[in-house]
């Protein structure tokens, strides 16, 4: 009689990808966006894009606890834009955003990937994702975004680039 062979299952655990920076790390960053990107994206919008998108430290512990929850790893942070239709806020329409996306990692045919995170849920499958996040413009400081705040930011970016 032969012996039934057991194949072991592998276990794959998510690999670090990130890692603390500094100041001059961030402000390099902000700054390479602002001239590269900001101010083309906010001349054909017609209006100041958005810089940031601001969560508190509850929520996103909320959302990493949902993702742990069902087997997620990892977390996708997708950049999007807000459509006239989609826009939680009339102001937000036509910005860019940020989407966080739980992910699970998986071992297909040998090669370890990061898999978007789909539950089952009773309408059917569904990601397990995060947004509609506070965005700067339009709400920055405590106030929205206008004329005047443009100005000011455009005079302070003129001189950190």
């Amino acid at each position: 009689m032969k012996q039934a062979q057991v194949k072991s299952a592998k276990t794959v655990k998510a690999t670090r990808a990130g890692k603390f920076v500094d100041t001059a790390h961030v402000d390099t960053l902000k700054s390479n966006y602002k001239s590269e990107r900001w101010i083309q994206n906010s001349r054909k919008l017609g209006k100041e894009d958005s810089l940031s998108v601001w969560y508190s430290v509850e929520e996103l512990e909320q959302f990493l606890a949902e993702a742990k929850s069902h087997g997620g790893d990892g977390v996708r942070m997708y950049f999007g834009a807000y459509s006239q239709v989609n826009a939680p806020n009339p102001l937000y329409a036509g910005r860019q955003t940020i989407v966080m996306v739980a992910t699970s990692v998986k071992d297909t045919d040998g090669m370890v990937v990061n898999k978007d995170l789909y539950i089952s849920t009773p309408t059917g499958s569904n990601i397990v994702a995060y947004n509609l996040g506070k965005m700067c413009p339009p709400f920055c400081g405590g106030h929205e975004g206008g004329i005047e705040e443009m100005e000011i930011r455009i005079t302070d970016m003129a001189i950190t680039i």
